[in-house]
């Protein structure tokens, strides 16, 4: 069986819970069907994350059946949850972990709104001011890719270093959001899906308005920086050295 030092034990336990828990969030807020979609969330201090297992109803998900896997997208033997198969975007999510160190969280969704951008190839235009805010411009396009390997992790990771969007839409299969937690990559999700809405809708009833970017770069400083109770890590997430 495997075991860690009681430090990591301590976290790896508190990064299962979490994740199980954010998982109804996704259903909340009506981002996911049946039992698409996942959430993971980064170890601090180990190269481990956890995920959900693959095919399980969200109603059954809880904390001793999420899957410990190392960097490399493999499951840790001996540990709680072992036994079942990852999600079928494990390699995606480790390859995201190994080349974004910054991230602490990865988010997949089928919401309807993203993934209908997503089947057009077509990045969400900054043209509202929530949107500046979030993601400090427009929510780009990544790759075609297939599922299985870490080909989506790659169009990912491709797409979203030296972006400030903490968003990208996977040609034809839908959104993942990246985050300092698995908590902030799911705060994402939900505004993705909520801008992509807004958007739509607007483009529906007549011509867009452009935001000028001086002032997109004003309002994502400002939001980042000022508004709430912004911490050391989450800067450093939207300013990467």
């Amino acid at each position: 069986m495997s075991t860690f030092g009681p430090q990591i034990e301590v976290a790896i336990a508190r990064v299962r819970a979490e994740v199980a828990r954010l998982h109804a969030e996704l259903s909340r807020y009506d981002l996911v069907v049946w039992t698409g979609g996942n959430v993971s969330g980064r170890v601090p201090g180990a190269e481990l994350f956890v995920i959900k297992p693959s095919g399980v109803a969200y109603d059954d998900l809880a904390p001793e059946n999420m899957i410990l896997c190392d960097l490399d997208g493999n499951v840790v033997e001996g540990t709680p949850g072992a036994e079942r198969s990852p999600s079928s975007d494990t390699a995606a999510h480790a390859y995201v972990y190994r080349n974004m160190p910054e991230v602490g969280g990865v988010v997949h969704t089928h919401s309807t709104y993203a993934t209908a951008w997503a089947a057009r190839g077509e990045e969400i235009p900054c043209v509202i001011t929530a949107m500046a805010d979030e993601f400090g411009g427009p929510i780009p396009v990544g790759p075609f890719a297939i599922i299985g390997d870490d080909s989506i992790g790659r169009g990912i990771v491709e797409t979203l270093s030296g972006h400030r969007s903490r968003a990208v839409l996977m040609q034809n299969h839908g959104p993942f959001t990246i985050g300092t937690s698995a908590k902030d990559a799911v705060k994402a999700a939900v505004m993705v899906e909520d801008v992509a809405r807004t958007v739509h809708l607007a483009r529906e009833a007549g011509p867009l308005i452009p935001i000028p970017q001086e002032s997109i770069d004003r309002l994502f400083d400002r939001y980042q920086n000022v508004y709430g109770q912004t911490t050391d890590a989450r800067r450093e997430m939207k300013h990467p050295t």
